[in-house]
């Protein structure tokens, strides 16, 4: 069995690509589902977010495995495999975990060293053990992710001054306006990515802010996170009036269809008042035509790069301290990945051993009587156990620890001799 990844990013699809592949996490439990259902396909964890969705899959046959993936990734988003594959990347083992580690560390984020990430790939691992899509390997190799991102962002400075997704639509925003204060703002969403909307508007002067949420409820606590802030809260029911006088309006939610487009922003929009939007949601809450009217000027994910670019440099050299933790992480997950090859030989070893320990336990038994046996059998049970464990102790710790592929497989082979392993007959 192999590890592979197979999905698209920022840097591989445009954002009207990634927003046909996202998978919303209710559809999650469905898509482990349905990938588990492959006939080369062991486990699965999905990584779905506003720049990536990236499968890791266990595969019994690589080749086999990713077409499968692939398979599920045109049905899911209706494209033609032809028009899917420019967009996508496939990775295979060493690659594979080296991506993984990378991303949870945020190195290979839009916004370098961003912690957002690292909480999504928690939230990949929980909801793939929730479905009983990941399995021993996979639960292993998230831990290892979640690990690794935790040690870059504690061990060096890379999350120093880093910019999110939210902060760098607002810089979008402001270089677009030149100034944020006096402009009528609202954002549509009540989420993370709004809360941090709302806390980098009000750093760079956006103190008129509109909340519109299809949950009042969740409005409401998200302005209770800014008491010293005048936010106004309105139902989603009034979202066009109030995008009809707002100046600048950012889009967060979750929704699958557009709630802006042209057809609906005609009618509100003042071609005398220009109107900003910035949508940071995949799939889109802003459908591309808005942009079709003179007044509406709408930028989207894709559209954040540039601003970020202006914050990357002076976290490149860091990134690269990030580096070689994560060659240490890689490295403790495949010690672990090459241990398993002996597990099949170690459980032989323990069985027919304890097998022989169990046949000797009961003669010896038998010959010492049966009220003897009876007042001792615990103890010497736990005897015979103890010498047991003392005596495999040595040889099981070694062959886990052997390093050198050759070495271990003669070490394996060796006590397949010397002790008559019959590893077929123990499978079955």
């Amino acid at each position: 069995m192999n590890v592979a990844v197979i999905g698209l990013s920022h840097k591989t699809a445009p954002v009207e690509v990634r927003e046909k592949l996202s998978i919303p996490e209710p559809q999650l439990e469905s898509a482990m589902t349905t990938l588990k259902l492959y006939p080369h396909i062991e486990e699965v964890a999905i990584l779905s977010t506003c720049n990536r969705l990236e499968i890791y899959a266990i595969a019994s046959d690589n080749q086999q495995g990713v077409w499968e993936v692939n398979q599920f990734l045109s049905e899911h988003s209706q494209l033609p495999l032809g028009q899917l594959r420019p967009h996508l990347f496939i990775l295979l083992h060493e690659d594979a975990i080296s991506h993984l580690l990378r991303v949870a560390a945020g190195l290979d984020s839009l916004v370098l060293g961003e912690g957002q990430i690292l909480s999504q790939v928690k939230q990949a691992h929980k909801l793939g053990q929730q479905y009983k899509g990941v399995g021993r390997v996979l639960n292993r190799l998230l831990k290892q992710a979640i690990t690794a991102g935790k040690r870059v962002r504690t061990e060096t400075n890379i999350g120093t001054g880093a910019v999110s997704i939210s902060s760098a639509a607002v810089e979008l925003a402001q270089m677009k306006l030149e100034t944020l204060e006096g402009c009528k703002i609202a954002i549509i969403g009540a989420g993370k990515m709004s809360r941090l909307l709302v806390q980098h508007l009000l750093s760079k002067g956006g103190t008129d802010i509109t909340i519109v949420n299809r949950s009042m409820q969740r409005a409401k606590d998200l302005a209770g996170k800014f008491s010293d802030a005048d936010l106004t809260l309105c139902p989603i029911d009034e979202m066009l009036e109030v995008v009809g006088r707002s100046d600048l309006v950012f889009t967060s939610t979750g929704a699958t269809q557009p709630l802006l487009d042209l057809a609906n922003l005609e009618a509100i929009v003042n071609p005398e008042r220009p109107l900003t939007l910035v949508d940071i949601s995949v799939p889109r809450n802003v459908a591309a035509d808005a942009s079709e009217l003179s007044a509406v000027r709408s930028y989207n994910v894709d559209d954040l790069k540039a601003v970020v670019a202006q914050n990357q440099e002076s976290r490149r050299q860091i990134a690269m301290e990030a580096e070689s933790l994560l060659e240490e992480e890689v490295e403790a997950f495949e010690v672990w990945w090459r241990s398993l090859e002996t597990v099949p030989t170690i459980n032989c070893l323990r069985n027919k051993v304890e097998t022989i320990r169990e046949q000797e336990l009961e003669k010896a038994l038998s010959r010492l009587g049966s009220e003897f046996a009876e007042k001792h059998q615990e103890t010497i049970e736990a005897l015979t156990r103890g010498i047991v464990n003392k005596i495999l102790h040595d040889p099981m710790v070694q062959l886990r620890a052997q390093q050198d592929i050759e070495a271990r497989k003669q070490a394996m082979e060796t006590l397949k001799t010397l002790f008559n392993l019959d590893l077929e007959a123990a499978r079955n």
